[in-house]
């Protein structure tokens, strides 16, 4: 009896310090004050998005508890990050906000999160790889990198489905761009979006094998509107504000909503 209370001692002891691996989450959580040596509890969050997807398990959820700088965050796996009602922020420099690589199957969800490029980043955010990816409610900035983009997808091996509503991007080199390689298939929606000061295009496709879906959004202030290349499409549901930019550009067709 004595043996057994000592070892549960020991263990409540070592947890306490923090000295027993965690084990991965459905959901965690992130803290301006966090620490990434915590379990990343509610009680215990973590301090960046890269220390808690490491314990937060596939298909789970990162939810963020007040305002802070979260840092960048490459994505293998389906994940949901949420920020509902708190500044989620990613401030970057030369660099990607968000690298979504996942696997096949895999449906990754970002909500309310803010990104700054501060003049010199990339992408704000970068998918290769995803089933699905949903992103709401974001707010992309200063990504003024030559080749970069507020979101950029190139998925060079498997199809990907690219939900964006609710966003503003604004003053980047690029809004959307979509150019899938060979016979893959990036089907794009955008919906409510705001794009401006874009210094290059504010939305791009590139390929007979990519499609954007336009609805109920506005783009102006940039560059170029829209662009296409190759025999990519841009399908408006003719809901759009597409003005005052120095090139408008033009849809590849234009579908009433049902």
């Amino acid at each position: 009896m004595q043996k057994t209370l000592t070892a549960i001692f020991l263990v409540c002891g070592l947890l306490l310090a923090g000295l027993v691996p965690t084990y991965a989450q459905t959901r965690t959580w992130v803290s301006g004050v966090g620490n990434d040596a915590n379990p990343c509890s509610r009680t215990a969050p973590c301090k960046t998005f890269a220390g808690a997807i490491s314990k937060t398990s596939a298909g789970g959820e990162i939810s963020v508890l007040d305002p802070g700088g979260y840092g960048a965050l490459t994505i293998t796996k389906s994940i949901s990050i949420v920020s509902e009602g708190n500044e989620g922020s990613i401030l970057v420099s030369g660099t990607n906000g968000i690298n979504i690589n996942a696997g096949v199957n895999d449906v990754v969800s970002l909500h309310g999160i803010f990104f700054e490029g501060v003049g010199t980043g990339i992408n704000g955010i970068n998918i290769t790889s995803a089933k699905e990816v949903h992103i709401r409610n974001c707010y992309i900035r200063d990504f003024l990198a030559s080749a970069g983009a507020a979101v950029r997808i190139e998925p060079p091996v498997n199809n990907v489905n690219v939900f964006i509503s609710g966003c503003s991007m604004s003053n980047n080199s690029r809004g959307v761009t979509v150019n899938p390689s060979g016979v893959v298939k990036a089907n794009v929606f955008l919906e409510r979006v705001y794009i401006d000061k874009s210094t290059n295009s504010a939305v791009a496709a590139s390929g007979t094998n990519a499609v954007i879906y336009l609805n109920n959004s506005t783009i102006t202030g940039n560059s170029t509107g829209l662009n296409t290349a190759s025999g990519a499409q841009i399908i408006s549901f003719g809901t759009n504000a597409i003005v005052n930019n120095v090139a408008n550009g033009a849809s590849t067709s234009t579908t009433p909503l049902k």
